[in-house]
């Protein structure tokens, strides 16, 4: 997959092309039935086939803490997006700039002079321009003037409800990490890499890697049993924390921290991922580092115990 970023590093050969725009935050089950339609349409046209996501996402530009939090993060998305086959994805930044672009200036700069595109899927939630007014009906006036074809992208559905990122976060907060599959097509993960902390979990006698999720928020938190994919290791057992370690800091930054149970590596700089299995319990604050300690050790044996009644499946 071939990723641009940005309008300036659109070059002639990526223009002609069969496009496809939105958030598609977690890539989940109704956006790869948009992608597998756009690659069948981009085969019969012989054209490549073009995703355009943006970064930030439009709602965390215009209300930050008011946006939901992340499904996944950009490196997330973009590796889910790669494993569907898509030849291309456009990243724009969302900025004051593309936020005050008009629909008809979107429609120009993006899917004519930018992609030279000739065929358009857009869902019916999808909007643009500066004041909102571009969407499908909008794009579909323009067709012929512009030389592409444009379809409404169809809903998909599971046990009768739309499957969407919404629904997906809501299953997240329940920890419901059998109905996230069954929506995602995959088991949950959250990847990023270890950075160093307060060296805390280390004077606790359970060193921790400290990863950075890339995310203005965490779509949910609290102690997790989770497997653990790292450099020379799969499925290895692990006790997680995802949260803001209101014991021990001010309680404002998301954080992920895992303990990899039974196991000494070093993991510094490493880029792990981590897949949710079961929640234990709450994050909470202790009345001290002693009680939290002892909470601590605590989970680890939670976490071992149920790991160790469902062991990993093998491929």
């Amino acid at each position: 997959m071939e990723l641009i970023r940005g309008l300036q590093n659109l070059r002639p050969k990526h223009r002609g092309c069969a496009v496809t725009v939105g958030a598609f935050d977690g890539i989940h089950l109704g956006h790869q039935a948009v992608l597998s339609r756009l690659q069948c349409k981009a085969e019969e046209l012989g054209l490549p086939s073009t995703v355009i996501v943006f970064e930030p996402l439009p709602r965390e530009f215009f209300q930050p803490k008011e946006a939901p939090p992340r499904i996944t993060n950009l490196r997330e998305r973009l590796t889910a997006l790669a494993a569907t086959g898509i030849d291309r994805v456009l990243v724009l930044p969302f900025n004051k700039k593309l936020r005050s672009m008009s629909a008809d200036a979107f429609i120009q700069t993006v899917f004519v002079e930018g992609l030279g595109a000739r065929y358009l899927e857009l869902g019916d939630d999808f909007r643009f321009g500066n004041s909102r007014e571009g969407d499908f009906e909008y794009a579909k006036q323009f067709a012929e003037q512009y030389g592409y074809d444009v379809q409404r992208t169809e809903t998909l559905t599971f046990d009768g409800i739309r499957v969407s990122s919404t629904r997906i976060r809501e299953a997240l907060v329940r920890a419901d990490f059998d109905e996230v599959e069954q929506l995602l097509g995959r088991r949950f993960t959250m990847t990023g890499r270890v950075e160093y902390g307060q060296q805390l979990g280390r004077t606790l006698g359970c060193p921790t890697a400290n990863i950075r999720i890339e995310r203005l928020r965490s779509p949910m938190s609290g102690v997790y049993a989770v497997r653990v994919d790292g450099p020379g290791f799969t499925a290895a057992d692990g006790v997680a924390n995802v949260g803001t370690r209101p014991t021990v800091s001010d309680g404002t930054r998301a954080n992920l921290e895992v303990h990899l149970i039974d196991r000494t590596v070093d993991l510094y700089g490493k880029r792990l991922t981590v897949q949710f299995m079961q929640k234990l319990r709450e994050e909470k604050k202790f009345e001290s580092v002693m009680v939290l300690e002892s909470a601590i050790k605590q989970d680890i044996e939670n976490a071992r115990n149920w790991l160790v009644s469902h062991p990993a499946q093998s491929d």
